[in-house]
């Protein structure tokens, strides 16, 4: 399929015409961090969305710096898996997005038959937008990793290739490594290498950076004028039973990690609210609580308040988990 015209949720999409840096806001500014085995750094929101969602088995590894990207319009920058886009005209925290890799390198596939739909079972969901059914293992990843908002919807169906079982989304390709731990046998496969070996990127872009060492200090609260809370939950979709685990991400104005905020996480049960106090956040700006889930009846949406103080300064977020099996 041509990277200049491809179909994504039943969307026409084409590439812009060509834009021009002052166009668009500079990349954001924020803290970095360099990676030895490639030479690259990685800062800022991409950072921010690199520390979240999993890190290098999610992502790999840096391929490239940053760099405005003229044909997208966009601030990019190229990781093993994966290519971030910088969005500033979304809302938060959608202004860091996932190129559709898998998309534009021609992996969408025909949706399932109707007879083929699975229907009452926790173990396999249905995507009516694409057609298509994500399960088991493959499934658990997706709701543990960022689901939608990182994969995006799967456009096949569980494939083998190259000796491995292998499924695609429209941001990635899962695979399915029965030689690796437990609870490591799914990892995300090298789209992003494979953009790069087929479609290129500026030269310029790949050359391998020196690392300068920096002074890192942890904010203080004298210097935090704002917060910014990112909650999420371990599992979106959990048992009946068991237990939960929530995290909390505090970052200041800058976009800087702080510590030694303190969260107050209120979990909204359906008999009554219960309320937990986390540990004050660590250097990297996360805390976490985990409590138990007992007896919750299945397909109601948990909401999960959270708010965090620092100083004067409070800041309150919103996640949520279904209890399903």
């Amino acid at each position: 399929m041509g990277i200049g015209l491809f179909l994504a949720s039943g969307i026409l999409l084409t590439r812009p015409a060509v834009a021009q840096p002052h166009l668009q806001p500079p990349y954001p500014e924020g803290e970095s961090e360099y990676f030895y085995s490639t030479g690259h750094y990685v800062s800022g929101p991409f950072l921010e969305f690199y520390r979240l969602h999993g890190e290098a088995r999610t992502f790999g590894y840096p391929q490239t710096e940053v760099f405005y990207d003229a044909q997208s319009g966009l601030w990019v920058q190229y990781f093993d898996n994966v290519r971030m886009e910088w969005h500033p005209g979304n809302r938060d925290p959608y202004k860091v997005q996932l190129g559709l890799l898998a998309e534009i390198l021609g992996r969408r596939y025909p949706a399932i038959s109707s007879d083929q739909i699975p229907y009452g079972n926790p173990f396999r969901r249905y995507f009516s937008e694409t057609g298509h059914v994500v399960s088991f293992a493959f499934l658990t990843f997706y709701d543990e990793n960022g689901g939608l908002d990182v994969f995006g919807y799967p456009i096949s169906e569980p494939m083998v290739e190259n000796g491995r079982i292998v499924q695609y989304f429209q941001r990635a390709r899962m695979e399915w490594h029965p030689e690796r731990q437990r609870d490591e046998r799914v990892v995300l496969g090298a789209l992003g290498m494979e953009y790069i070996e087929q479609y290129g990127v500026p030269q310029s872009a790949r050359e391998r950076q020196q690392y300068i060492p920096r002074t890192q200090q942890p904010a203080s609260s004298t210097a935090v004028s704002s917060l910014r809370v990112w909650p999420f939950v371990r599992n979106v979709i959990t048992g009946r039973e068991g237990e939960q685990t929530v995290y909390v991400y505090v970052t200041d104005q800058a976009r800087q990690p702080v510590a030694g905020a303190t969260a107050s996480i209120a979990v909204h049960l359906p008999s009554q609210t219960v309320t937990y106090s986390a540990e004050p956040t660590d250097s990297r700006g996360i805390t976490s609580v985990t409590f138990p889930i007992t007896s919750l009846p299945p397909g109601r949406r948990i909401i999960v308040d959270v708010t965090v103080r620092l100083g004067t300064q409070v800041q309150t977020g919103q996640t949520f988990f279904v209890p399903w099996y």
